[in-house]
């Protein structure tokens, strides 16, 4: 489970620990978090509803508050272990792996419509939670559901950084999740909790149960 929780997004604890730990240069800016949400609503109505696509962690630990949620299917893009961690899931000296959007195929997630009353500090939460070190781009997407298309914003893979790290095998994968362990807690726990919850809702991601399965034992 996530070690994370939203009073301590409230109180930017994690970014703090980080720069206690010397380790500052890894964290995007104040100034470069607000100038990325900026860009990211400067099109949107300040009236229409905000909605982000779930795909990983925020499906079973959002930490957002939410009007509604819908099953969703994005088309263009598709659910990996592309991204290494150096704070949420791992260390430095120690990277472990988190799941990114990179192009081709489709994913399903969840579509979650932010509660009108609450939004404005949602966003800033959760870029302070997916933006902490800039290695994800937000993007608008068509996210499709039963009750009709929403666009939404979700959190796809930055291949300029380094921390992109490419189509990785199943061992390599069950390797760094054994041991990886950042501030948002083992890296073990979030690749179980992410194959279980879209398991339970009826989606299941077969490479993701199947790695699930291999770190059960």
């Amino acid at each position: 489970m996530s070690t994370v929780d939203r009073n301590k997004l409230k109180e930017d604890g994690v970014r703090r620990a980080v720069r206690e730990a010397g380790l500052g240069h890894l964290l995007v800016s104040d100034a470069e978090l607000e100038a990325s949400r900026h860009r990211t609503f400067a099109d949107h109505p300040a009236d229409a509803p905000v909605w982000i696509f779930a795909y990983g962690s925020l499906m079973w630990s959002p930490l957002m508050q939410f009007a509604e949620r819908r099953p969703a299917r994005v088309h263009g893009w598709h659910r990996g272990f592309y991204l290494w961690s150096m704070i949420n899931r791992g260390t430095p000296a120690d990277p472990g792996l988190v799941l990114a959007l990179d192009r081709g195929g489709a994913c399903e997630g969840i579509a979650c419509r932010l509660d009108p009353a609450t939004a404005a500090e949602d966003i800033e939460l959760l870029w302070r939670r997916e933006m902490i070190a800039g290695t994800y781009a937000p993007r608008w997407m068509r996210a499709h559901t039963a009750d009709g298309p929403v666009s939404a914003v979700a959190f796809v893979v930055n291949r300029d950084k380094p921390t992109y790290a490419g189509r990785l095998d199943d061992d390599k994968i069950i390797e760094v999740a054994q041991r990886a362990h950042g501030h948002y807690g083992p890296c073990r726990d979030y690749l179980v909790e992410t194959a279980e919850s879209l398991e339970k809702m009826g989606m299941a991601d077969a490479r993701l149960s199947r790695l699930a399965a291999r770190l059960r034992g």
